[in-house]
């Protein structure tokens, strides 16, 4: 019996010592790019054709260039611009994606099923396929030129949002329905259920929800390259990263990119480690119901 415990416990070892094995190789596959492009964002040297890995010299100008250089590509407004279209298409497919969830939740109705069908149907195709007929749409609606294009991305980015009810409609499943209906015999309207009851006790689904619809518009290029066009002073951050690789800004503006590719890469990793914890909840949440 001793025999038959250390046996099972060396090969319990074993396993265990090949999956950590496996895993550390695949973390640093996954880490090396972010690594390398860190590495660039540092390098003196200009061009994107290097006899070497490590750069010979560091500096910051890379970083301070696209903040001081705004002739050709300017990338404080493209942020802003970004900053803007995401924060406000955060706020209304956050607010489309919970509504949603709940009423298919909590409301049974004559087409919930048939809805939920379709959107999961839907759910199967990229939403790029449509964004030819969606740029007619703008454009006949005059939405397609100046600043108008801000709010043609934000309505582009927030107007499918509730077709993603799934993950949230599982969550709001595991809050027990005997509180709605004790609210309602409270006199409680379904207006009220939801933001002064559910919501509160929906913290984790309401911080992945806003961190997914953040995200969204924050990495977004087809749609913002598709609706902007030739219109540089709308551009995202998605776009004039894009432009910085072109064959006539390149040699000048490759390490440039890679910062900001790094200062992009910020706003959603301490979104991510500040609310880590409700983010895993609100995928758990979902899952178990």
């Amino acid at each position: 019996m001793a025999k038959q415990f250390q046996s099972a416990k060396k090969n319990r070892m074993i396993n265990n010592t090949i999956v950590h094995i496996v895993l550390a190789i695949l973390a640093v596959i996954w880490l090396f790019p972010i690594f390398w492009v860190v590495l660039t964002s540092f390098r003196a040297e200009k061009g994107s054709y290097v006899s070497t890995f490590l750069p010979k010299a560091f500096t910051l100008d890379n970083y301070a260039k696209l903040f001081s250089d705004t002739t050709i590509l300017n990338f404080p407004q493209m942020f802003m611009n970004t900053l803007f279209i995401a924060i406000c298409s955060c706020i209304l497919s956050a607010f489309y994606v919970l509504a949603v969830s709940y009423c298919l939740s909590r409301i049974k109705f004559k087409l919930r099923k048939p809805y939920m069908n379709m959107a999961m149907v839907l759910g199967l195709f990229p939403g790029f396929m449509s964004m030819i007929a969606v740029y007619f749409i703008l454009k006949a609606m005059g939405l397609t030129e100046g600043n108008l294009i801000k709010l043609a991305l934000i309505l582009c980015y927030s107007g499918g949002a509730g077709l993603g009810f799934q993950i949230a409609k599982g969550f709001f499943d595991t809050i027990p329905a005997a509180i709605d209906e004790a609210a309602l015999l409270d006199g409680c309207t379904r207006w009220q259920i939801f933001y002064k009851i559910t919501l509160p006790l929906s913290k984790p689904i309401i911080v992945y929800t806003v961190l997914t619809s953040f995200m969204g518009p924050w990495l977004d290029f087809i749609f913002a390259r598709v609706i902007c066009r030739a219109n540089s002073d709308q551009y995202t951050i998605a776009i004039g990263l894009w432009k910085m690789l072109e064959k006539e800004y390149i040699d000048s503006w490759y390490t440039s990119f890679a910062a900001g590719a790094v200062l992009i890469s910020i706003p959603i990793a301490l979104l991510f480690l500040f609310m880590q914890k409700y983010y895993v909840d609100g995928i758990s949440g979902a899952v178990k119901g």
